[in-house]
């Protein structure tokens, strides 16, 4: 079973981010765990980036996996993705962007494929 937690107000319906979360992990091969998805203020995203990556500014989104090694003890935590709607110009595509690197993809390293998928899932 899968289970998405919306957390905090945007400009998207709760069931979308539903769909969209569950289409992205589904890509993968993953059908059952938890994410939430945050949104967040423009001051909360920018520490986040701070402390995570170093960065000191605001950015769209930020993901944060948890449970990717080993055998997870209760329903698996597959991470955290934050968004900040006033840096975003896509939720829809936030919300896939953040939930395939949840999955491990990771378009600053690959040759392309996290964003063609990321392309072919909001076609749909």
């Amino acid at each position: 079973m899968l289970e998405v937690e919306v957390l905090g107000t945007a400009a998207i319906a709760p069931a979308e981010v539903e769909r969209l979360v569950a289409i992205a992990l589904a890509s993968a091969g993953i059908e059952d765990g938890h994410v939430a998805v945050d949104f967040v203020d423009a001051d909360r995203i920018r520490d986040l980036n701070r402390e995570h990556r170093g960065k000191d500014e605001p950015t769209d989104v930020l993901s944060f996996p948890i449970d990717e090694d080993g055998e997870p003890v209760g329903p698996r935590e597959l991470g955290d993705v934050v968004i900040c709607p006033e840096h975003t110009a896509d939720l829809r595509e936030a919300v896939v962007h953040g939930t395939l690197h949840l999955v491990g993809m990771d378009h600053e390293t690959d040759d392309g494929e996290m964003l063609a998928l990321q392309r072919e899932l909001l076609s749909w």
